[in-house]
């Protein structure tokens, strides 16, 4: 809970930080998920590589909620466009269920996720946003996770 309360502490220097109830809300419910989620990826298996793929998919995820929901991708984060960043997450979220978090299925959960992202940016860019960097970035991370969980599949 460290990480929780530094806001509250730079609130108290500073007026550049300025967090309301809901933005805690916020982060005590997507880092209490991700570490429980962690969590239950360490337990069900022994292998490093699927570890791994779990720890690099489920920070990606939340990297793009957080930098999304605090200051946005596209011009800040009330921009509507910006919803289609939200989208990854919870179509990585819904095709691990459906992989029931078995290594083969989150291969291809999250190729699978990094397709979608690269359309992500291809939709950014028909609407006039460069969002190359960022997108590439992630795309790399969420195959970087396919390839640790191919892996781990390989393994077992």
């Amino acid at each position: 809970m460290t990480l929780i309360g530094l806001p509250a502490i730079a609130m108290q220097f500073t007026s550049a930080v300025h967090w309301t109830a809901m933005d805690f809300t916020f982060a005590i419910v997507m880092l209490g998920g991700v570490g429980l989620a962690f969590e239950m990826a360490v337990r069900a298996t022994g292998s490093w590589a699927y570890r791994g793929g779990a720890a690099i998919g489920l920070a990606a995820g939340l990297l793009l909620l957080w930098a999304n929901g605090a200051v946005g991708i596209v011009g800040n984060e009330s921009e509507r466009i910006n919803l289609w960043f939200d989208v990854i997450p919870l179509l990585a979220l819904f095709a691990a269920v459906g992989a029931r978090f078995r290594s083969e299925g989150m291969a291809v959960a999250m190729t699978a996720t990094a397709i979608a992202q690269l359309l992500v940016g291809v939709i950014m860019q028909l609407y006039g946003h460069f969002t190359w960097v960022f997108t590439l970035i992630w795309a790399g991370a969420w195959l970087f996770s396919a390839w640790l969980f191919r892996k781990s599949a390989r393994e077992g």
